[in-house]
């Protein structure tokens, strides 16, 4: 199976779409290439006074609609390739939903749970000082990804203003709402599925109060899509952890699994639903199938046990490309990744927005916008599906191809 992390899915994806596009040979130069990509190594000291040597990476893919937005991860195995791929995504997914900035990724090769909370702390300071003159809140602006969290977020920030003479609180976005985060942040990935999800099913003749979801994956983007479908008025039947499964076709009480998650670490022990093997939630016959853990999840191995009318991808590239043909030909619906949860940069955004005012919103403001902004770019991408008979993959990366395009053409070749 082809790496789904690798730069040749994000181009043979941007290549589907380019003949139903307005882009041409000069503004897809750009989209290519990224802008700038630096391999960071960098010496810290560990607990017991030897000096261990890190590999970290930054990418800016484009700047094209405005400042570079992405993620950090700490993740083991992290390669250059893998940061400058999820960059181009990024630039894509921003496009896609209208916001005004380009995409970027970053992140160190490192397993963080190997490492204590002062070594984890003097990396992530280490990371931050070598980019310093990089990252900004008007040039290339991090958030929290695979393996890092609001601390993180805060000790970039503090770094990052400790070396500026004042505090810069929009350098980041996903920090804790005492230094200048958004409440909703964490929910806006998970949120903004199930937003996007309720768009789609109407369109294609499904009531979603009459829908039932299967959910992979019970962390932040998987948590909180299954509360807002719960809330929305969907039955979620199933969902995983790293644990197992947990099935319960009446419906599983969400909010009480998601008490005891947070109680005990797992959802095993859930009095409110019957075991379910990994493989198997894969081969329910539900509405929609929620894959929200890795990248690759729905592959050419089992994709012919796919149930499900809609797959929702809550994780980036959950679907490989030859998955998404065969998904295809059986006319299963995919919502891609790049709207369905694309409510988590969305309400960076918002923080972004928030940092730069020093006027803050309340979460049912934050709701209410996200919502409100998921309903507007998918409504969008069904039409351009609609108009020029395309799946919805192809017409998200058509919307971004034009409006990067747009972009590059007013903004011209420098110098």
């Amino acid at each position: 199976m082809t790496n789904p992390l690798s730069w040749q899915n994000i181009t043979q994806q941007v290549d589907r779409a380019l003949p139903h596009s307005e882009a041409n040979s000069a503004s897809m130069a750009f989209m290519r290439y990224p802008k700038r990509s630096v391999t960071l190594s960098m010496p810290v000291v560990m607990d017991d006074g030897t000096v261990r040597v890190f590999k970290g990476y930054r990418c800016v893919h484009s700047i094209a609609l405005g400042p570079a937005k992405g993620g950090i991860r700490y993740k083991a195995g992290l390669s250059q390739e893998e940061v400058e791929t999820l960059s181009a995504l990024m630039t894509v997914k921003c496009a896609v939903m209208g916001l005004p900035l380009g995409g970027s990724k970053g992140g160190i090769d490192v397993n963080p749970k190997e490492l204590s909370h002062k070594e984890l702390e003097r990396l992530t300071r280490r990371y931050t000082s070598e980019l310093v003159d990089l990252i900004g809140p008007m040039q290339d602006i991090p958030a929290p990804d695979l393996g890092t969290d609001e601390q993180i977020m805060a000790w970039i920030m503090d770094t990052y203003s400790e070396n500026h003479g004042s505090t810069i609180p929009g350098v980041v976005t996903g920090k804790p709402v005492s230094l200048g985060g958004s409440v909703g942040r964490k929910e806006g990935a998970g949120r903004g599925a199930a937003y996007a999800a309720a768009r789609v099913l109407p369109a294609y003749g499904y009531d979603l109060h009459r829908s039932s979801v299967a959910v992979q994956g019970f962390g932040m983007v998987g948590r909180y899509a299954a509360l807002a479908f719960h809330e929305l008025g969907a039955k979620v039947i199933a969902v995983s952890d790293s644990s197992g499964g947990l099935y319960q076709p009446s419906g599983l009480d969400i909010p009480a699994l998601i008490r005891h998650k947070e109680e005990t670490g797992s959802i095993q022990g859930f009095e409110g639903g019957r075991s379910l093997p990994h493989d198997d939630l894969f081969k329910l016959d539900v509405t929609i199938l929620l894959p929200a853990v890795d990248a690759g999840a729905i592959h050419s191995g089992n994709v012919q046990k796919v149930c499900a009318k809609f797959v929702l991808e809550g994780a980036n590239f959950a679907v490989t490309l030859a998955a998404d043909e065969v998904l295809r030909k059986k006319g299963t619906i995919v919502i891609p990744d790049i709207v369905s949860n694309g409510g988590g940069v969305t309400v960076s955004y918002f923080e972004w927005v928030q940092d730069s005012n020093q006027f803050f919103w309340t979460e049912g403001e934050i709701r209410d916008a996200l919502e409100k902004h998921m309903r507007e770019a998918v409504g969008q991408i069904l039409q351009i599906a609609y108009k020029q008979g395309i799946d919805l993959r192809t017409a998200a990366y058509v919307i971004a191809l034009n409006r990067l395009h747009n972009a590059t053409a007013l903004r011209g070749v420098y110098p």
